[in-house]
């Protein structure tokens, strides 16, 4: 009988069950660590209180139903737009500058149909730069960068970029390395150059996925701009910092209601953008 081989996907498969049953096996077996201490009784109490609060049982001022309240969530929710729009910005002008010497296949001059030594330096140097970008969490890229500058939007948006540079980076170029490269290889065989290859080969064929991850990237930066708010850059993360800090709840419930609003609007518009680009 032949004896079958292990592919990839089956060996990960085996270490990824090998590995979540050590995890658990660590967390029960090692730390004696048990499930049932979450639901102990004075952790009941205090999320009972908690999410009672939320709802504004036992609250002097109820701020979602306050119109100063509503007013002020607005002028914030308004800031955080425009800081994931600049983040967002930012990242895209980056990727689009960097992406194209990223892919692999334009390195090894399949895509291109000529090879050039630097190209594999060019796309090394990227390739790290995307790394790095994506390697430190946006926390830290904004504990850097307001530590520079002044808290505020601005601080906020370009930390939120640093660190998306380098997902987005990544991700455009594996779309490159899987576009179909016949109808590139047929302009670049016809002497077309470097700028009319991008333009009529690249762009065309992977705009659409470009597009799909850029306003993913965008509605998951909308989200983060909560966890840079915590180092003072601005909008709704800073005020729902200071509602923790001052156990303002209702506070709490209003900032999430405008948090729900962004994204559904974000949603919309990511929905309605592939279905024109379709």
């Amino acid at each position: 009988m032949r004896k079958r081989k292990l592919n990839f996907v089956t060996l990960s498969f085996y270490l990824t069950i090998l590995l979540i049953a050590s995890s658990w096996y660590f967390i029960i077996g090692v730390e004696k660590a048990s499930l049932l201490d979450v639901f102990s009784r004075d952790n009941m109490h205090y999320a009972s209180k908690f999410f009672k609060g939320m709802l504004g049982f036992g609250e002097e001022e109820v701020a979602f139903l306050n119109q100063d309240s509503w007013s002020d969530a607005f002028t914030l929710t308004v800031e955080t737009l425009q800081m994931s729009i600049m983040a967002i910005g930012f990242s895209t002008i980056v990727m689009f500058l960097t992406v194209i010497p990223a892919a692999r296949n334009v390195a090894d001059g399949t895509l291109t149909l000529s090879r050039k030594w630097y190209r594999w330096f060019v796309f090394g140097l990227i390739r790290g730069l995307y790394i790095f970008s994506r390697a430190v969490p946006e926390l830290v890229w904004a504990m850097i960068v307001i530590f520079i500058f002044k808290p505020g939007i601005l601080p906020g948006a370009i930390a939120l970029a640093l660190h998306n540079f380098g997902i987005l980076g990544k991700l455009c170029a594996e779309v490159i390395e899987d576009t179909d490269s016949r109808p590139i290889r047929n302009l670049a065989s016809a002497g077309a150059g470097r700028a009319q290859i991008l333009l009529y080969g690249v762009l065309p064929s992977v705009l659409p996925q470009f597009l799909t991850y850029i306003l993913y990237r965008w509605e998951v930066i909308m989200r983060t701009t909560i966890v840079v708010g915590f180092v003072g850059a601005g909008g709704l993360g800073q005020q729902f910092k200071l509602s923790m800090s001052f156990f303002h709840y209702t506070e709490i419930t209003l900032i999430l209601i405008c948090y729900i609003i962004l994204v559904t609007i974000a949603d919309y518009i990511s929905e309605k953008s592939r279905y024109f680009v379709k």
